[in-house]
């Protein structure tokens, strides 16, 4: 079994600066294609950023330019670097892992971006 664990979120202004945190238990993290989703308080759910197990990054239009995803294999995690912040990325940010055809998902951390 998959455990993902966010971390990182909290209150930011905005133009300010945040990282999050992804760690996975198991041994498939090498093998498996990563993402960060986030849904915000309309419930309305993002694709924000993926990356592929040969590093490989994909961002929503919303985000290019402000976010980075990363992700280091040897200490199974995977991060979203966001900068430039704004009130409309206010959500709770969640990790995904696709492994062949499994999907596992993270608790969620909040965002929130106000003055």
């Amino acid at each position: 079994q998959v455990q993902l664990v966010e971390s990182g979120g909290g209150l930011v202004q905005p133009g300010g600066s945040l990282r999050l945190s992804c760690a996975a238990s198991g041994n498939i993290f090498s093998s498996s294609v990563m993402s960060w989703y986030r849904q915000d308080p309309r419930n309305q759910r993002e694709l924000v950023a993926t990356i592929t197990t040969g590093g490989s990054t994909n961002y929503a239009d919303s985000v290019k330019g402000r976010f980075t995803i990363s992700r280091d294999n040897a200490k199974n995690t995977v991060y979203l670097q966001m900068n430039s912040l704004k009130p409309e990325d206010t959500a709770v940010y969640y990790c995904n892992a696709r492994y062949r055809w499994n999907a596992y998902w993270g608790q969620g951390t909040q965002v929130t971006v106000s003055s």
